[in-house]
């Protein structure tokens, strides 16, 4: 029988067993039905981010702190911190950036996103990360909501970064990760500012963040509507770093003879890869291999290059390594755990993969959203039922309400809602969002329905929210409506999520056109693919005589769902 059998009496023992470890001598449901952390609390301490980073910098100084998984570039902590020295203190100097400055970057994983972003924290800057896909629409959107003071990126999106400060009509600095020396006209070599070692670090005094100021600010459709602004200050980072390494942590320490290896194949802008992956791995000393960008064969041949003990994955990397047949057991024998998160994964997929590993590999779902920093729940060690995404957070409270706020017991099915240190402090200037996404006393609306069960195990039911999930992305219908009607021929839009083998979902526009219009399916596609990221393009477009909206003008698209799909 394959040992991942889910539903067994033994297996309801072991997972007894393993629960009673946890919370012995602890309840962790309350007499008003929340549901407590069965972790041991934490201690937060008021430091910025970048001090958090190097607080152990010592104990692993030259060992390999990132490495490109293509190229073999790779930088050791100390030559990461004395870049990161250097670059904040130029960016101070010469560029002028001033405390609670917003620092946009717009990178692909690589060895240097570290160095962008450590030094963009010691120089006082508040970051702003974008995906490297993002159309000059997309980016010049999200400069003009950030009050972005200057750019990361690379020569390959020079082009679109510049026609975006065009349509912005803004005038920034841009700094260009130009490794080999040449530069775009108009731009500034990061190069030099991060090999100038006579600039003055000192600078670097004037910078005194807390633990209540903005560290991040990354975007986010939260449960619906176009992105916000998610304001992550110092403290829900460097809490949710911390609350990582308790009783729930997946990582070996790093010693002088070990360090461990972990995949850094999420994209670091997203704040699943930025915070889990790339901001705790490198805190707690380990060896961070970038993937650029996903290519079948280059990320088979990274498998085989390095011995890789750690892997945060989507569910559709998760599918692929499962099913692809270069994906061989010998290169992922080192394997000690994976964790799957952005998106329910199906059990079959699991067993899939987890035929390639050996028995001893840990496998777990967590759970987060990019307002909690995004870490929410994770599993310990020895947790083995995949239809579960794990144990509220250290520090951190779990409750289930029904449609009229009422918290709801174990087992029952309702809205997760969350309180914790890794909360968002809210929406940048959005008083109307945060207002509906807070209740009383900071508890966080997760636009999720789940269950949480006798022990505080919790499982995702449904999603409340109306984005489509296309792999790991977020798609926002109201943003993709938004630029359909854009199209001179487009009187009204509705866009919905429909199956896709590969992604998961796909977006399906629905279309009401102006009287006398002509347009096709084509034309509405290729207006919409211009506007927005690859995996924002909509897939079907289907032309109705009218939007079907409830009396207060919000549209129903689960009618449109059952009708058309």
């Amino acid at each position: 029988m394959f040992r991942t059998q889910l539903i067994t009496k033994t297996f309801k023992n072991e997972y007894r067993n393993l629960l009673g470890v946890l919370i012995k001598k602890k309840h962790v449901w309350t007499s008003d039905k929340i549901a407590k952390s069965p972790f041991k609390d934490i201690e937060i301490p008021n430091i910025s981010v970048a001090e958090h980073l190097v607080n152990n910098l010592e104990k692993w100084a030259t060992k390999t702190a990132a490495v490109c998984g293509i190229t073999g570039r790779n930088y050791t902590y100390e030559q990461i911190h004395m870049q990161s020295q250097r670059l904040g203190a130029n960016l101070r100097k010469k560029l002028k950036i001033e405390n609670g400055d917003t620092i946009g970057v717009l990178l692909p994983n690589m060895p240097e996103y570290l160095t962008t972003l450590i030094g963009s924290l010691n120089a006082g800057g508040i970051i702003s990360t974008m995906n490297p896909n993002y159309t000059a629409y997309e980016i010049q959107r999200q400069l003009t909501m950030s009050d972005t003071k200057l750019i990361f990126t690379v020569r390959e999106t020079v082009d679109t970064v510049k026609e975006a400060l065009k349509l912005s009509q803004r005038n920034i600095p841009i700094i260009v990760i130009n490794l080999d020396g040449k530069l775009p006209e108009g731009t500034i070599s990061f190069k030099e500012l991060v090999e100038d070692s006579h600039v003055d670090v000192s600078i670097l005094k004037e910078v005194n963040s807390k633990g209540e100021d903005l560290a991040f600010l990354p975007y986010s459709s939260g449960t619906t509507g176009l992105p916000k602004g998610v304001e992550l200050t110092n403290t829900n980072i460097v809490a949710n770093l911390i609350q990582q390494d308790t009783e729930c942590r997946q990582y070996e320490y790093t010693t002088e003879s070990h360090q461990d290896s972990v995949l850094v194949s999420l994209p670091m802008f997203h704040c699943y890869g930025l915070t889990v992956v790339t901001l705790h791995k490198f805190s707690v000393g380990l060896k961070l291999v970038t993937v650029p960008q996903f290519r079948p064969e280059t990320f088979v041949n990274i498998l085989s290059n390095f011995n890789l003990n750690l892997f945060y994955l989507s569910p559709p990397t998760v599918l692929f390594m499962g099913s692809y047949p270069q994906v061989l057991p010998k290169y992922l024998e080192h394997l000690r755990c994976i964790t799957c998160g952005a998106a329910p994964l199906p059990v079959a997929d699991i067993e899939q993969f987890l035929s390639k590993l050996k028995p001893s590999a840990h496998f777990v779902q967590a759970y987060g959203l990019t307002e909690t920093s995004p870490l929410a729940t994770c599993s310990p060690i020895g947790q083995k039922d995949y239809t579960k995404v794990g144990f509220a957070l250290p520090n951190s409270y779990l409750r289930i309400i029904d449609g009229n706020n009422n918290n709801l017991g174990p087992n029952e099915v309702g809205e997760l809602v969350i309180k914790g240190p890794n909360i968002m402090k809210g929406y940048k200037n959005n008083p109307e969002a945060n207002k509906q996404v807070f209740l009383e006393d900071g508890w966080l609306r997760t636009g999720d329905l789940a269950k949480v069960d006798e022990f505080g195990a919790v499982t995702i039911a449904d999603r409340l929210k109306e984005l489509i999930k296309v792999n790991a992305y977020q798609v926002p219908p109201a943003e993709l409506e938004s630029v359909c009607k854009e199209h001179p021929a487009v009187f009204d839009a509705a866009v919905v999520p429909i199956p896709d083998e590969k992604t998961g979902e796909k977006p399906k526009a629905f279309i009401v056109v102006k009287d006398s219009a002509k347009v096709n399916e084509e034309d509405i596609m290729s207006f919409v693919a211009k506007r927005v990221a690859p995996y924002k393009r909509l897939k079907e477009v289907t032309f109705i005589n009218e939007i079907p909206k409830n009396p207060s003008g919000k549209i129903l698209r689960r009618v449109l769902v059952e009708k058309f799909c």
